[in-house]
């Protein structure tokens, strides 16, 4: 009967697991990952329409959150021995459940800005990053965040 119920449970697992992707935004179309889905049932955290905000009110420490998580990326990256060459250019759209676990770190750096086996580097160290990683907020849905980003070593 132990046996039943694991076989049973392994689908369950996969499909949780499925949950969480990180890469540039072309390879999550290619995998089958609409961006325009995603938008749909990731409100923006924040918004020019604050009606349309998830964190509406709570702006400031939305912010400062996320400029946390950027900071603890950063610190992530030169632990696992992620060196950046120079001031790197990127846009990232980060999607949060409610509990605030990355389900999904898209990325697109500006041209000429990385080269390829660094930014595979990069997007592994990003996969492993946001298997452990916690938004310090908690909302009543699922939010994302995006913007532009200049990495560099400190």
């Amino acid at each position: 009967m132990k046996v039943l119920i694991l076989i049973l449970l392994l689908p369950i697992s996969s499909i949780a697991n499925s949950q969480s992707f990180s890469g540039r935004f072309q390879k999550a179309i290619d995998k089958g990952i609409s961006i325009t889905k995603l938008d749909s049932i990731y409100p923006s955290a924040v918004h020019s329409d604050s009606s349309k905000a998830v964190f509406k009110g709570r702006e400031k420490e939305f912010y400062e959150g996320y400029v946390s998580m950027l900071n603890t990326l950063a610190g992530f990256l030169k632990e696992n021995g992620f060196r950046w060459d120079k001031k790197t250019r990127c846009f990232n759209r980060v999607y949060f459940n409610s509990e605030g676990k990355i389900n999904y770190f898209l990325f697109n750096f500006y041209p000429d800005q990385i080269e390829s086996t660094k930014e595979q580097q990069f997007e592994k160290l990003i996969g492993d990053f946001i298997k452990t990683y916690q938004f310090p907020l908690k909302a009543n849905s699922n939010f994302a965040q995006c913007s532009p980003v200049s990495y560099n070593e400190k």
